[in-house]
């Protein structure tokens, strides 16, 4: 497992999300839904490393707004290698400058990030799932673009380690 840095959509995103979550799983893809005992939240994850101090990330982002209300406009669907689907928000000049700022104080601060998360690399998503099967693939993407375009603003963030039990609110 890894922690993250993520960001939360207001609620009617997080709704539309979760009706998506459902109607993967009525076709027989596990959805983000089913994992962490249905405590799962759509986000968009900014950072993810192997670990994060808890302390040691806030220190590095004092001053930092982590929740600023970017607007983000998912316009497409994709996979990750690994049958990992996902809702991509368009990559606007002002979500990326936000994520460089947040990667770059954390790299300041000697905390390392994974490699896909570093900016340049890193590429804007909400996670539907993570075990798609090959076979149910097609059909899940074209179930995703049902819902595209979905307009969404950042209303909160947090720093989670789901597996360490951390989940610490940010700015």
């Amino acid at each position: 497992m890894v922690a993250a840095l993520e960001l939360y959509l207001d609620p009617d995103a997080t709704r539309r999300i979760r009706v998506l979550w459902d109607a993967l799983e009525a076709e027989g893809v596990q959805s983000m839904r089913s994992l962490l005992e249905r405590r799962h939240r759509p986000h968009v994850s900014l950072a993810v490393a192997p670990r994060f101090d808890p302390e040691q990330v806030a220190e590095a982002l004092r001053g930092t707004v982590v929740a600023a209300p970017l607007r983000l406009d998912f316009q497409h669907a994709g996979q990750f290698v690994g049958r990992v689907l996902w809702l991509g928000p368009a990559p606007t000049p002002e979500l990326l400058a936000h994520q460089r700022l947040v990667s770059d104080r954390l790299t300041a601060a000697g905390i390392p990030l994974a490699e896909h998360y570093q900016p340049g690399r890193w590429v804007p998503h909400c996670t539907l799932s993570m075990r798609v099967p090959n076979a149910l693939m097609a059909a899940a993407v074209r179930r995703c673009l049902e819902v595209l375009p979905l307009a969404a603003t950042v209303v909160g963030a947090a720093l989670t380690d789901h597996a360490r039990g951390i989940a610490h609110p940010l700015p």
